[in-house]
């Protein structure tokens, strides 16, 4: 691999090493002198010992009063550093991972009913036990050992790694607010004490300063502990140097909504900000001294219209025009708890505002790509998805001059499951390809089209059984006339067809017989002819019909009127194979996501008037039909 200069580098008696110090460049560092880190090919090496590192407890005060006690909240912290650091004056960055996760946290707390017609009762019917995570317990016997495996890796690399508590959860004060401005500033509040902006304590109340680091940090984690960097960036705080959010929230509003529609996280239905609440707080603290502010959070959030309110507002990160940090961006294809759209959306923001950034998408779900998952560069070189990280931390919080941001800025994992570079995200290669709705009959399988649509002013129909019919049936047997969902499928493809970005669907609609219906779609990717693999579902999208025109505003719906709906779908990036078919499946509820009314809906649809457009890499020229 090639070596790459950095900042202030001394050569010292190791072969390909190199060595940050103070030191004047033509003399080999004194014992007194300060030890510095060792660089090679570009990235931090662990020469620092782990076993001898030291650990603290400090109480961050922040600016919040989230349980209204009168006192402001004070967040808990774990620090581990190297000993060098209190011993050689050695000072270091800081990799920042913030939780709600860590302790007693509401293991079985409950969920309230999705069914339509129990919800004016908005009864809390069952326990999940779903987010059974691990939350890092302290591990025994070590010396010096940090829940998770940050320590492990950093603290040895001449980083300080700090674990924090949220506001309202663990052992820090207060009330857990569910991503609103107090929950970010409660964050907030640890990376001003790093700069000496904000008081610290010890567990007698004692001040505690930090005065071993060289006040750069850096945020990470996954998932809702990769959310708190998002919301922390926005606010341009000093001495944030880089995020890397991981399979992160960027807004709450498309957590747990989508176009007015009430959506549920993958996997997790029901779920809604009070729920999190309370399994964040822990069941004591969610019932004692915090029961007023998450029975607030149930108010505000609005399980009814699914409108985009005030409240969701306040929990909306999309904001980037104060954003000073550099951003990695880091999150699944396949991962729909926290979907494609909280990156994507996060993404054109950044974009928009010319903000350091790089991006790395893998075909797995909720989570990381893996340690080990490993990209190619065009010059040759091989990295793994953690050494990539790591130099990326090295460049912005140790200033390593490693190349990396001379490096192609989107890596995206294959279906193959190898990783492929490319200049942007999405390819800037994508072009907006309608394909048109058509059908002959009112429930048969219908076609996409990209050339001219089939005469005909067919009107389709079908009924809403939702709640007994889950999608993988309405999703299956494409051949074959369906009373519940609509299918229409593309010609077999003569070549590979790649989408990259936001597909839209196009839909004239209309309700017969009810006021509101649930509206959703799925792309399909369905196999060749006579293939009995089963369909692939390749992305998904829902939408409230009565908020048709705004998110924001419920405006009825006239019964048996049709209407023209448009709306995105979640962000993909996908090939679809020779010889597939590309399908589009339209259907009202959907069992997994979306609240559950009584079946008997009757929707209309006409193809004629509606269309599918997809980000074809290529454009038109590739479809070939």
């Amino acid at each position: 691999m090639r070596r790459s200069p950095s900042l202030a580098l001394l050569a010292v008696g190791v072969s390909g090493a190199l060595l940050l110090s103070a030191a004047p460049a033509a003399a080999r560092p004194a014992a007194t002198t300060p030890p510095g880190i060792v660089v090679v090919d570009g990235m931090t090496q662990p020469v620092f010992s782990l076993a001898d590192a030291i650990e603290e407890r400090v109480y961050v005060q922040t600016t919040v009063d989230t349980d209204h006690d009168g006192r402001l909240d004070r967040v808990a912290i774990d620090i581990s550093r190297p000993r060098e650091t209190a011993t050689q004056g050695l000072k270091v960055p800081v990799i920042f991972e913030h939780s709600p996760y860590r302790k007693d946290v509401w293991g079985d707390v409950p969920y309230p009913s999705v069914l339509v017609d129990e919800l004016p009762q908005n009864g809390l019917t069952r326990g999940s036990g779903l987010r059974a995570l691990d939350l890092g317990v302290q591990r025994a016997g070590a010396k010096a050992n940090l829940p998770g495996s940050l320590d492990d890796y950093y603290v040895p690399r001449g980083y300080a790694v700090v674990l924090g508590q949220s506001v309202g959860t663990g052992d820090s004060d207060g009330c857990p607010t569910s991503g609103d401005r107090a929950e970010t500033l409660g964050t907030r509040a640890v990376v001003d004490w790093l700069n000496g902006r904000a008081p610290g304590y010890d567990a007698n109340g004692a001040p505690v300063s930090a005065g071993w680091t060289t006040g750069a940090v850096g945020m990470t984690g996954v998932s809702y502990n990769g959310t708190l960097p998002n919301q922390v960036a926005t606010t341009g705080v000093e001495g944030l140097r880089t995020i890397v959010p991981v399979a992160a929230i960027s807004s709450w509003y498309d957590y747990y909504r989508a176009n007015g529609l009430v959506v549920a996280p993958g996997t997790f239905q029901g779920e809604d900000t009070d729920v999190l609440a309370r399994f964040t707080a822990g069941q004591a603290r969610a019932e004692g001294p915090c029961a007023d502010e998450i029975a607030r959070l149930t108010a505000e959030q609005d399980r009814v219209t699914g409108d985009y309110t005030r409240f969701w507002r306040e929990r909306d990160h999309l904001d980037a025009r104060r954003v000073e940090a550099s951003v990695f961006v880091v999150h699944g294809l396949n991962d729909w708890n926290v979907k494609t759209e909280h990156f994507a959306g996060w993404w054109d923001e950044l974009a928009r505002r010319d903000v350091p950034r790089r991006i790395w998408l893998h075909q797995g779900g909720h989570g990381g790509p893996g340690s080990n998952a490993s990209v190619t560069l065009p010059d040759g070189r091989t990295w793994t998805y953690k050494q990539t990280e790591n130099r990326w931390f090295d460049y912005w919080l140790w200033g390593v001059r490693n190349g990396i941001m001379d490096e192609p800025t989107a890596v995206v994992q294959r279906e193959n499951r190898v990783y492929t570079t490319y200049a942007n995200w999405p390819d800037p290669g994508a072009r907006e390809v309608g394909l048109k709705l058509a059908a002959t009959d009112a429930t048969g399988p219908g076609t996409l089209t990209a050339g001219k649509r089939p005469k005909g002013k067919v009107e389709q129909g079908f009924v809403d059984e939702g709640r007994t019919i889950h999608p993988d049936t309405l999703v299956a047997n494409p051949d074959t006339a369906s009373p519940h969902r609509l299918v229409y499928r593309s010609p077999a493809l003569s070549q590979d067809v790649r989408i990259s970005g936001r597909p839209e669907m196009r839909l004239r609609m209309a309700i017969d017989n009810k006021p509101d219906a649930n509206l959703t779609v799925y792309l399909v990717d369905y196999g060749p002819a006579g293939s009995t693999a089963a369909p692939t579902v390749v992305t998904r999208g829902w939408m409230d019909p009565q908020n048709r025109t705004d998110p924001a505003r419920t405006r009825p719906v006239k019964q048996g009127k049709l209407y023209d709906y448009r709306w995105t779908l979640e962000p993909k990036d996908y090939v679809f194979p020779a010889g597939h078919r590309i399908g589009l499946v339209v259907f009202s509820t959907d069992q997994e996501y979306t609240l559950l009314p009584l079946g008997g809906t009757r929707l209309r649809v006409a193809p004629v008037d509606s269309e599918l457009r997809l980000p074809v890499v290529g454009g038109r020229a590739v479809l070939g039909f």
